[in-house]
């Protein structure tokens, strides 16, 4: 099992309707609106790094009001 906290930005007013939306994708496992540089912050995990990848790629930045996100994964709990 892999983990990663992915840090999303987005379009202005999105967050809400972001942090919703990537909450109900499968693998996700907790969504959060934050302030800072980054407006949406999300707990992923995946069976190995590329359906990660493939997870983030496909799923999560096909959500609109997306407009980067940038992966970080978790090397020990």
């Amino acid at each position: 099992m892999v983990e990663a906290i992915v840090l999303v930005q987005v379009k202005v007013g999105r967050s809400s309707a972001v942090a919703q939306a990537v909450g109900e994708i499968g693998g996700v496992t907790e969504a959060y609106v934050v302030t800072g540089p980054y407006d949406v912050i999300v707990r992923v995990e995946a069976a190995s790094l590329d359906e990660l990848g493939q997870m983030v790629a496909s799923r999560l930045q096909a959500v609109e009001g997306v407009s980067r996100t940038l992966t970080c994964p978790i090397l020990s709990l």
